[in-house]
């Protein structure tokens, strides 16, 4: 393996950095990405349940116990109780535009990634062809070894670079289109509160 890195020339470091970037932002979006943490069912239900016994104050305790982006989301709904429903949806857009912030925190790092990944084996292909025809330049084409050596780095970058872009880029749609389904089920969900506590 670590011949296979050496033999497509400096170039496979940063793809090398992009990889091991890219694998860090999947698992930890994998993680943090998960609907039960996002707005786990039974605290949105009990919220749900207080808010229409109009138990506000339980419901506020509830929330504050809760670190969920949804939690923060309803808190600020219930702490805006009784200042009208157009008020409350006003407030609830804003934290809900920072909690989506930070679900999609390091997405656009790794479409970048996906991004540059190919663009650096492309670059090593060209280095690796250079390398080509220098040594024809020089040694004339009889040299078949030293002709091999630079094929094989032109095509040992480009084969890295898109190993590293292809699934990273797979990653990074799915995550998105993951990230655009939950903030649907959480305006939803808020929706819902917010109807409530805009009943008289």
């Amino acid at each position: 393996m670590i011949t296979f890195i050496m033999k497509g020339g400096v170039l496979m470091g940063p793809i090398l950095l992009c990889s091991v970037i890219a694998l860090a932002i999947i698992i930890e979006r994998f993680i943090k990405i998960r609907s039960s943490k996002i707005m786990p069912q039974d605290f949105l239900d009990e919220v749900q349940d207080l808010v229409q016994k109009r138990k506000i104050s339980e419901a506020e305790v509830l929330c504050k116990n809760n670190n969920s982006p949804m939690s923060s989301i309803l808190l600020k709904a219930i702490q805006s109780f009784g200042q009208g429903r157009d008020l409350i949806k006003e407030k609830i857009e804003e934290v809900g535009k920072r909690e989506i912030a930070q679900l999609e925190k390091g997405c656009g790092l790794l479409g970048t990634v996906a991004s540059v990944s190919p663009l650096l084996g492309l670059l090593g292909t060209v280095f690796g062809m250079i390398k080509v025809f220098n040594d024809i330049a020089f040694q004339g084409v009889g040299n078949a070894n030293s002709l091999a050596g630079g094929i094989s780095e032109a095509l040992i970058t480009t084969a890295a670079g898109l190993s590293v872009a292809i699934p990273t880029l797979v990653a990074y749609r799915y995550f998105l289109g993951r990230i655009e389904g939950l903030v649907h089920v959480m305006e939803e969900r808020s929706r819902e509160i917010t109807d409530l506590l805009g009943e008289k």
